[in-house]
């Protein structure tokens, strides 16, 4: 639904416009942040929206740091290097996971899928790592 907007007097449009009208639930899918700020506007919080951020804020803090603890493992024991060199790669690539996966916990859709988009990666990077063994 759409309405044709007005100039402002003094204003002169050059080609005339519609202004369409865009209700607040648009059909997309709306981010967490988005959901308790939308629950704030309506009244207050729920009890659902305080625990899927809680729920985010333990996946982006202690989430973010296993995941890169797991990254600088497989990568320090994959890497065809010496010891100090594939140790010093792996620990600053593993920095770039830490603000990845705070970021998606935040991003995701739903609370599962920040803990499924965090853990899952982090479980399968360590499980890679271990099947690697020792380095010789």
């Amino acid at each position: 639904m759409g309405r044709i907007s007005r100039p402002r007097p003094g204003f002169k449009r050059s080609t005339p416009g519609i202004v369409l009208q865009i209700s607040r639930n648009c059909g997309y899918a709306r981010s967490g942040m988005e959901r308790v700020a939308h629950a704030r506007r309506a009244g207050g919080a729920s009890w659902s929206s305080i625990a899927g951020l809680a729920v985010r804020i333990a996946v982006a803090l202690p989430g973010s740091y296993g995941l890169a603890v797991a990254t600088a493992f497989l990568v320090a024991r994959a890497l065809p290097a010496s010891r100090v060199e594939a140790a010093t790669t792996a620990s600053l690539l593993a920095f770039l996971a830490i603000p990845a996966a705070a970021i998606w916990a935040f991003a995701a859709s739903t609370a599962w899928r920040a803990v499924a988009g965090v853990a899952g990666p982090a479980l399968l990077f360590g499980a890679l790592a271990w099947l690697l063994g020792p380095r010789p």
